[in-house]
């Protein structure tokens, strides 16, 4: 679903978007904002949220937050309202799993897992107290469907979140809480450009592609925003693949 056309589908609601400064977050902040939804969004570079407020005025409100400890729960918990979540703050490092260290494996445990967890828990608290059901949006990735070179941990915790997806799914029913993942191949955003710039990893990565194309941020905004809006109200514990193909080979 793109952001064009669906201008106030999402009038009146609130919704909160992790690692929403650059990238990912960034698009889907801004995908929400423009379909009418009041955002706050979350990150740890002010700098960061002063551009996506200029780039949406009036829509974004900024809330510079580490997402891993007790804070943002406890901020998120104190809110009167809150209809969507975007559960996207997460981070990658690549090891081959021998050469794995305790600093990667906390890290994304403590990031990927823990917090995006604590998150959601204190998001669906409010959404269940106010009893007009909402929707969490929970960023996975292909590597919570499939394994990769220097990915264990990655893959480990993705996976977890899939897992997580449905479960809570499942529990939150009862409160009209629909709960979902989207599940992107490798998106070009300032942590990968890089890697874009590469011959080698550009041909390899589109050999992986069946669509042949490279995923931009925004086509996982538009899955998003679906996912957030009424179309998808009976959609529930699924994880939405934009990938290209590539899981389906």
């Amino acid at each position: 679903m793109s952001a064009a056309g669906q201008a106030g589908i999402l009038a009146g609601k609130v919704a909160l978007v992790t690692g929403a400064g650059k990238g990912i977050g960034r698009a889907c902040a801004l995908a929400l904002a423009n379909a009418g939804a009041r955002v706050i969004a979350v990150a740890r570079t002010a700098e960061d949220l002063t551009s996506l407020e200029q780039a949406a005025p009036g829509q974004v409100e900024s809330w510079v937050e580490d997402v891993r400890g007790d804070a943002l729960p406890n901020r998120i918990k104190a809110l009167k309202q809150l209809d969507i979540l975007v559960n996207n703050a997460g981070t990658n490092k690549l090891q081959y799993v021998l050469d794995v260290d305790d600093e990667t494996l906390d890290l994304l445990i403590a990031l990927n897992i823990r917090a995006a967890f604590k998150v959601a828990q204190a998001a669906g608290t409010v959404m269940a107290a106010q009893e007009t059901g909402g929707s969490i949006v929970n960023i996975s990735s292909q590597m919570g469907h499939v394994g990769g070179p220097r990915r264990t941990v990655y893959a480990m915790t993705k996976h977890a979140i899939e897992g997580m997806t449905k479960a809570m799914a499942i529990d939150l029913a009862p409160h009209k809480v629909r709960v979902n993942a989207v599940a992107p191949t490798v998106v070009v955003t300032p942590m990968t450009a890089p890697f874009f710039n590469d011959p080698a990893y550009m041909e390899a990565a589109m050999a992986s592609i069946p669509l042949k194309e490279v995923l931009q941020p925004e086509d996982v905004a538009g899955a998003v925003l679906y996912l957030a809006s009424p179309a998808a109200r009976l959609v529930t514990g699924t994880s939405l693949r934009v990938d290209g193909g590539a899981t389906a080979v």
